[in-house]
């Protein structure tokens, strides 16, 4: 168990995920229809990628050396939105084991009408790494229902997800009380990007403040792999992450790479 959770969280403490398995509920979603060229120039920037099962057999390259978190639930889809909390987990153990994953993750559903079954999942998800030493990743999902993320709905969700035995909590950023989200959680918080924003400037100023405030990393995607230039996203995030960039020493750093300087 803390051999894998070393890789996934480095000697600094700190983390920076790479999530490409939106297309579980979403399907082929933009600039994602393609994952492996989408990853291909990220990966030396990330210390680990976030994917399902079918992904990864068919899309990553296997001799690549970067630790796998693989997402084992699943089973809704945009097609019916009112149905996202209806998750239910459909990758086994073994699975995981054969694929070489280092962690697993899924939702969690906190609030909604089928919270129950979503914690329960958890919780039996949870018996069953802990016998192998595979840490499993809780995402406190919301669904549709973005205005839960306040400070008072994600302490909530984090607690019960660290409660159950979740090793690593996801949850979203909130500018109000977010160190209050952090205080109430035992286990490392790593913060979800959302949707994608127009400024990559203030996706610097939010990473930078949940840093301040107690996550020990991200687990960004659409802010990196949808933007026009993502390895300049990524090297940026990464700079504040591992350099303790300031969000204006990252955006030097993402104009310099845009415009074709190294750094």
């Amino acid at each position: 168990m803390k051999n894998r959770l070393s890789q996934l969280i480095q000697r600094d403490g700190r983390a920076m995920f790479l999530p490409i398995d939106h297309g579980y509920f979403q399907g082929p979603t933009t600039r994602l229809e393609e994952p492996g060229k989408t990853i291909a120039p990220l990966l030396p920037y990330v210390d680990a990628i976030m994917l399902t099962r079918g992904i990864l057999r068919s899309c990553v390259d296997p001799s690549i050396q970067k630790p796998i978190i693989l997402r084992v639930s699943g089973g809704t889809s945009m097609a019916r939105k009112e149905e996202l909390d209806q998750e239910g987990i459909t990758t086994s153990i073994r699975e995981a084991i054969r694929l070489n994953a280092c962690a697993v993750s899924m939702s969690i559903f906190v609030g909604s009408e089928h919270e129950h079954q979503s914690l329960l999942n958890l919780a039996n998800l949870v018996n069953e790494c802990e016998d192998y030493g595979i840490p499993t990743m809780a995402v406190t999902a919301v669904g549709t229902e973005l205005g839960k993320r306040d400070a008072r709905y994600l302490a909530l969700a984090c607690r019960i997800a660290a409660e159950l035995g979740a090793r690593v909590v996801k949850t979203y950023y909130c500018e109000e009380g977010f160190e209050k989200v952090v205080k109430g959680c035992p286990v490392p918080i790593v913060i979800a990007g959302g949707p994608k924003v127009d400024s990559e400037f203030e996706v610097f100023s939010w990473v930078y403040d949940a840093l301040q405030k107690g996550a020990v990393g991200v687990n960004l995607g659409r802010n990196i792999w949808q933007h026009d230039y993502p390895v300049a996203m990524a090297r940026a995030i990464r700079a504040i992450i591992h350099q303790n960039a300031t969000p204006r020493e990252a955006q030097e750093i993402f104009n310099s790479i845009k415009s074709g300087k190294d750094v």
